[in-house]
């Protein structure tokens, strides 16, 4: 007999359709269902159902999460997507593809509320639990089973449980040998799934296009559809040294990948690459006091999300896009880690202050690269007696925000003008 668990109560489960227990009939079966031990957990369309969640009347609507309409789409409930909406569309075609969709404005503290609401609730599990984003993480459950009484897969189950119950939104699951098929699992069966994927890893993907593995972009998968190669079956028939003559030292790992093979560990301690916050304009902008009036207000959203995760800016990093897409990046050390937006400020304005030449701008970006861990950040220092100053000030604004909402205080500079 194949093993089940039902996903409504989290009890095991015989032959039969439906639950002995709860009578439900959501069935999760697999050979070795009670054996695997990591799992990819994803929020389903997640800055959406937290808007629904808060908003219940939205519950059968179509809904985006996004900018304006010259914007883009940060995220598409599922019935929005029926529509054809997928995240990161120009929101002028979304809404031409589902014009009743009803448009919210992204909540990052929110959603970040959330997301750690979601992450406790995982951590009960297992120490070895890896965000990996803010709506998805890795999990290596291994040696819990004596723990919780339970395996992996009943502890997986009870978890979407208690997630839809304590935070009100959905996840989906996927169980399998590793990091790459948990994660490939995970997609196979959404909203709120439970897919599990075993021993026919191989089998399962020789059918699939080389464009299911993570990391094979356009580029890579014209390069290998011109020798042939389209499949994950044709990788998986290749040699290590047929790979390696094809595409170097990166070329074995392809071939594992394309077999489901993945060995990387599940490491609580992988560092955040970067933290960034961006803004799309209404209209074009050329002019340095246009252009800095949005900077100082991502100056302060990007040092709020840096606090946030204990974090400190090494660096920064101004992105701009032109009216014509063109992308601009630069960037600047600091002379010692900040979390202070009027430090991130006085960097990216002088980077800004280059880039002004008349050219107008649709985007405008900043982030933090490489990041530091807070505790090295704003240190007093006899060349700057007024950093003592800011840290309390910035420490009295956020407790001001805290208390009574983000619009509850603001700097001259990211007022508008009054006419």
């Amino acid at each position: 007999m194949i093993p089940g668990l039902c996903r409504d109560c989290g009890s095991t489960a015989g032959e039969a359709p439906s639950c002995p227990r709860c009578g439900g009939r959501r069935i999760v079966r697999h050979a070795q269902l009670f054996d695997l031990a990591v799992a990819h957990v994803d929020c389903d369309a997640f800055f959406a159902s937290v808007e629904k969640r808060d908003r219940p009347e939205l519950a059968s609507l179509p809904v985006i999460v996004g900018g304006g309409q010259r914007g883009v789409v940060t995220a598409a409930c599922y019935v929005a997507r029926i529509y054809g909406v997928r995240s990161a569309m120009p929101m002028f075609k979304a809404l031409a593809a589902c014009p009743d969709a009803v448009v919210i404005r992204p909540d990052f503290a929110k959603y970040s509320a959330a997301s750690r609401q979601i992450r406790g609730l995982m951590g009960k599990l297992t120490p070895l639990m890896q965000p990996l984003s803010i709506d998805e993480a890795a999990l290596d459950l291994r040696g819990t089973q004596a723990l919780h009484g339970a395996p992996p897969a009943v502890m997986l189950a009870r978890l979407a449980l208690e997630v839809e119950r304590e935070v009100g939104v959905t996840i989906s699951i996927g169980l399998a040998h590793n990091r790459l098929m948990g994660k490939i699992a995970a997609g196979r069966d959404k909203p709120r799934g439970f897919c599990v994927i075993g021993d026919e890893a191989a089998a399962l993907l020789s059918p699939e296009s080389v464009r299911l593995l993570p990391g094979v972009g356009p580029a890579l998968e014209k390069r290998l559809a011109a020798r042939g190669l389209t499949r994950l079956g044709h990788l998986q028939a290749l040699s290590d040294q047929d790979m390696r003559r094809l595409l170097g030292d990166d070329g074995p790992g392809l071939r594992a990948r394309a077999r489901g093979i993945d060995p990387r560990p599940v490491d609580p301690a992988r560092e955040t690459k970067s933290v960034s916050a961006e803004t799309t304009f209404g209209v074009d902008l050329a002019t340095s006091a246009d252009l800095e009036r949005p900077l100082w207000a991502l100056c302060e959203k990007l040092a709020r999300r840096l606090r946030e995760q204990d974090l400190a800016a090494g660096g920064v990093v101004l992105k701009l896009k032109t009216a014509t897409f063109a992308s601009r990046t630069r960037t600047q050390r600091l002379s010692q880690p900040t979390v202070l937006p009027d430090r991130l400020f006085a960097a990216a304005r002088t980077l800004l202050q280059r880039e002004v030449d008349g050219t107008p701008f649709r985007l405008i970006g900043i982030g933090a690269n490489p990041l530091a861990d807070r505790a090295t950040a704003d240190r007093p220092d006899l060349a700057d007696p007024d950093a003592i100053k800011g840290l309390a000030a910035q420490k009295a604004v956020d407790a001001l925000r805290d208390r009574f909402g983000a619009d509850t205080i603001g700097r001259g500079r990211g007022f508008s003008a009054k006419p």
